[in-house]
């Protein structure tokens, strides 16, 4: 019997739901909502409900709304612009103070594509990343690499986080004297 959960994810992607990429595409104005799923291996169903929220600095009185009640959220910075990565570890640390506790976050150098003009090692990126506990990954938008397997990553990740919740919750058997 197949199994469906549905979380609430806040972050910056078109090409998870839609697989498209357009150079020319305007970024989100506000937020945009859309929905995916992803089938994990043991046939478990994970709907994402995405708020797009674009990190857009003036739009940043606006977020918490977006993310209050998020159950994971992916922060991405750019790896050609180190600003972009200060940028992540802002909104991060924002989360990190605003959003619940059990929120999974996790950090994605996009456009890997462009390694050749990349300003963010990878080894800085994912030691940040160690460091606050958070997932991390490289992808890119335009070609599609490693977009799925985050998405995956994460939707696995929070069915073991549910089930462990759920187990918590199971009464305990009374020892027998």
């Amino acid at each position: 019997m197949s199994k469906q959960f549905q979380f609430k994810l806040v972050l910056l992607v078109l090409r998870f739901v839609k697989d498209q990429f357009d150079d020319y595409r305007e970024s989100t104005i506000g937020a945009a909502f859309l929905t995916q799923t992803v089938t994990l291996e043991d046939q478990t169903t994970v709907k994402f409900e995405i708020w797009d929220t674009a990190g857009q600095e003036r739009y940043k009185s606006l977020a918490p709304m977006y993310y209050r009640n998020a159950n994971c959220a992916v922060v991405v910075y750019d790896i050609t612009q180190t600003a972009s990565l200060e940028k992540a570890r802002t909104w991060i640390r924002e989360l990190q103070r605003q959003a619940d506790p059990s929120i999974i976050i996790a950090l994605c150098g996009n456009k890997s594509d462009l390694s050749a003009r990349r300003q963010v090692s990878e080894e800085e990126a994912k030691k940040y990343a160690d460091e606050e506990g958070l997932m991390w990954t490289e992808t890119s938008a335009k070609t599609g690499e490693g977009v799925t397997e985050i998405f995956t990553a994460i939707g696995q990740s929070l069915y073991q986080s549910q089930q462990a919740r759920r187990a918590e919750q199971l009464p305990q058997p009374r020892n027998s004297r």
